[in-house]
């Protein structure tokens, strides 16, 4: 894909910008020829930074379903055979199609003031701006109370989310309250969150909520799902078909609130501009390294390509992204004589429940047979500082032995945990570990990742901390080297499961089947 470039740059700042810090290694230590090629091609000549700003700048966020994901499958099957990787789309099923907008949405009464806001993904488009008294939930304790109240949202923008009186971090609280003060807040907001679920309970709405206003024939509805760190609010999907669903940042969204509860009658203008579009193909991105020994046993580089679309996707999984495909370009490289198949895999819709990575192990049973082992890496930007085993008894005798061969100062951080507990969700390594095959988290120092940039609005491309990915990228080519030169296939025997705290025994995960489609998605 050719990517505009649309500005300039001065000199200097590129300098200071684009200059790559090394990786640092012992100077006394002696590595495999093949792992200090490693090292000197990514201290000399990191394609890095090119590919997130291609990637990141260039496409922007990958909400499944979007033209942009699209290209972003196709990007990264371009960038693979450019380095003569053998590459292609694999389709695993279809999602919604939809494009984000502009989202513009402006206070006009009782004075006038720009928010700050974001359509949610695949929310319904405004058509022509709409403007809308702004109101809240009503104080009531039943359902019947909310039924009789609920024909008075017709026209007006509803505001459902969590008023938030304190708009500041518990970091910052801690910092500079006295600790009785803290403890007071602490408790304060504890209570708060625990009054507001009482009375979604309370009204019989849990999670119908915005379908029940869209009946009733409100405007719009507003939230504000922000993450308790200033700035920074998490965008998912809008919860309606015909009404748009815009998330406010909390400063803004406090002020209406307070507005509505005081009588004022705020007013705002909200346009959207997404375009709902025709059924989309859903497809993972797969590039392959044919084994010169042993082609039907492979190595998987695993990462998602998709994302959540408040921003660009950066930290989740962006930087995953670029490990593995900068690990693929270094292993074609330098590792031309690969004893195993080395795959990667770029999943989509991981965001809707690993649905990619789930279609790979689904449709590629003899793959996943011969499957020697999986490496992922999902959570965010940082040095990788966990491994797991994952429950195979055995994986201490493999993965130790992998390890010793990255360079001291990138194995020195990193925790191991042997035979640990198969991972049952939360990042695709799970797809391949409940189908048996050993499948590991590359966990990552979280850099603030989990409050800041998971999903958020923040997840940016100057939060990457790019030579923490460089480590990440010696490391995974590494153990990608030392698991494809093993004389011996894995083994995969798992663990005896524990009891549950309930004094229940514990099982292997299941196998799940990925969502093909998004009929019944919410």
């Amino acid at each position: 894909m050719k990517i505009n470039r649309f500005f300039v740059v001065p000199a200097v700042v590129v300098a200071a910008q684009f200059s790559f810090a090394q990786v640092q290694t012992n100077s006394q230590e002696k590595l495999d020829p093949i792992v200090q090629s490693f090292v000197n091609e990514v201290n000399t000549n990191s394609q890095l930074e090119n590919m997130a700003y291609e990637l990141l700048d260039g496409i922007g966020p990958r909400l499944v379903g979007t033209p942009e994901m699209l290209a972003a499958n196709e990007w990264t099957v371009q960038k693979l055979r450019s380095w003569d990787i053998e590459a292609n789309l694999q389709q695993f099923g279809t999602w919604k199609g939809w494009q984000r907008g502009i989202t513009h949405v402006d206070m006009i009464y009782p004075r006038v003031k720009t928010l700050s806001a974001t359509q949610l993904a695949w929310s319904p488009s405004t058509k022509k701006a709409i403007e809308a008294e702004v109101i809240i939930l009503p104080k009531v304790t039943t359902k019947a109370e909310f039924d009789k109240w609920l024909p008075s949202v017709k026209g007006k923008i509803v505001l459902i989310a969590q008023y938030q009186k304190i708009g500041r971090s518990d970091e910052q609280i801690k910092e500079f309250a006295t600790p009785e003060l803290y403890e007071k807040l602490k408790a304060d907001k504890v209570k708060a969150t625990k009054d507001f679920a009482d009375y979604v309970k309370s009204i019989g709405y849990d999670n119908t909520l915005p379908e029940a206003l869209e009946k009733a024939g409100a405007a719009g509805i507003s939230i504000s799902n922000w993450t308790g760190i200033m700035g920074a609010n998490r965008i998912f999907g809008a919860k309606t078909t015909k009404i748009p669903m815009i998330d406010i940042d909390v400063e803004d969204y406090g002020m209406l609130y307070r507005m509505a509860e005081n009588g004022q009658k705020p007013r705002i203008k909200v346009e959207v501009q997404s375009k709902i579009l025709p059924e989309a193909k859903t497809f993972n991105t797969i590039g392959m390294i044919k084994g010169k020994e042993k082609p039907n046993e492979y190595v998987i580089l695993s990462a998602h390509l998709d994302s959540w679309d408040g921003a660009q996707g950066a930290t989740d999984n962006g930087t995953g992204v670029l490990t593995m495909l900068e690990t693929m370009r270094i292993l074609k490289k330098y590792y031309p004589n690969n004893k195993r198949t080395i795959v990667v895999g770029l999943w989509g819709s991981e965001e809707q429940g690993l649905n990619g990575s789930r279609g790979f192990v689904a449709d590629n049973p003899e793959i996943i047979k011969g499957t020697q082992a999986a490496f992922n890496q999902d959570n965010g930007t940082g040095r990788v500082v966990n491994i797991s085993g994952q429950g195979f008894v055995n994986s201490y005798d493999y993965i130790g032995k992998w390890l010793n061969a990255v360079p001291k100062n990138i194995k020195d951080q990193i925790k191991t945990d042997f035979p640990g507990m198969p991972g049952g969700g939360g990042s695709d390594h799970a797809s391949f570990v409940a189908a048996g095959v050993p499948g590991f988290s590359l966990g990552s120092l979280n850099w603030g990742y989990f409050g800041y940039t998971w999903h958020t609005t923040k997840d940016t491309y100057d939060k990457i901390v790019f030579d923490e990915v460089k480590s990440n990228v010696i490391l995974t080519a590494t153990l990608a080297y030392m698991a494809s030169e093993d004389p011996e296939f894995t083994n995969r025997e798992k663990r005896a499961m524990p009891f549950d705290d309930k004094g229940q025994p514990t099982k292997w995960p299941d196998i799940k089947q990925p969502r093909r489609d998004s009929k019944d998605y919410k």
